[in-house]
């Protein structure tokens, strides 16, 4: 997540009745289809949109707003209140969320695809809403988790052909999530790293929420090359998307669409395009 977390707001003030109201319409519609469990942070950014509707006719124009609510206001007005869905806050009770600590024999056969997730919570949503049973893919959280354990790395190589997979933000941290893992992987042959984004183009083209970073921005490192001219400037001028601003229910459908499909070859460019343009998504192998 983030450090800048805390977004400007562009317009006035909402009451507290109507944030009230607004945060159960939201709660509704994240639990959609069937039961979904979410974090706050993304019942945060699905009562922005409840607040802050996009027309039919604007929908299909790629465009980033600006959040309509405070995050610290939200955080009040739900004090109290108890949507059905919403998950607590993880909590680290043991060596790593989910996957191969609860399942040791795990390390002795070969493993063809991990998760790795920026955001704890995120990996905590999947994980609740069984991701990795569906995809048959450990999740992961990169805070609590990397390195990566030597068995787990070694499970990988027998795979024959793993994919590492990293959901991060659209953030100077979070685009440079994916080349950190591939460097604390070191030379395992026939393990990839790749990308299921967020980059800035996916913020416009999904009408997310963004918010700037307060202060002078830091020099941005290393990006990864795949990034256009216009996607740099956005990060420069401290712009930030998080995983947390998709909908629930598109998150998932995507995260499993790419963890539990076939390796993509890397000369079908196009026919991957299309695939992942149709999840919201874009993956970059590692060089």
């Amino acid at each position: 997540m983030p450090a800048f977390i805390d977004p400007p707001v562009s317009s006035r003030p909402v009451s507290r009745l109507v944030l009230e109201r607004a945060i159960g319409v939201a709660a509704r519609r994240a639990t959609l289809p069937g039961g979904i469990r979410y974090t706050e942070r993304q019942l945060y950014y699905e009562t922005c949109r409840v607040l802050r509707p996009t027309p039919a006719p604007l929908r299909r124009i790629p465009h980033s707003p600006r959040p309509p609510l405070r995050l610290p206001h939200f955080t009040e007005a739900l004090r109290g209140l108890e949507p059905a869905g919403l998950l607590p806050p993880p909590h680290r009770a043991v060596p790593t969320i989910g996957g191969p600590a609860r399942e040791p024999d795990l390390y002795a056969y070969g493993l063809p695809r991990l998760l790795i997730c920026q955001d704890r919570s995120i990996a905590w949503m999947l994980l609740a809403n069984h991701v990795h049973l569906e995809a048959a893919c450990p999740v992961l959280s990169a805070a609590d988790d990397l390195p990566l354990d030597p068995r787990l790395v070694g499970a990988l190589e027998r795979a024959e052909g793993a994919t590492v997979h990293v959901l991060h933000d659209a953030s100077p941290t979070g685009v440079t999530l994916p080349a950190r893992v591939r460097e604390q992987l070191g030379p395992v042959p026939g393990v990839r790293v790749a990308s299921l984004g967020l980059v800035p183009r996916h913020a416009r083209t999904l009408r997310l929420v963004t918010g700037r970073a307060p202060g002078p921005v830091p020099a941005l490192g290393a990006l990864p090359p795949g990034l256009r001219p216009e996607e740099v400037a956005w990060l420069a001028g401290g712009r930030f998307a998080e995983v947390a601003s998709v909908a629930p229910a598109r998150l998932l459908r995507a995260v499993l669409r790419l963890t539990r499909g076939p390796r993509p070859s890397r000369h079908s460019v196009w026919g991957e395009l299309r695939e992942l343009r149709t999840a919201g998504f874009m993956t970059w192998p590692d060089a």
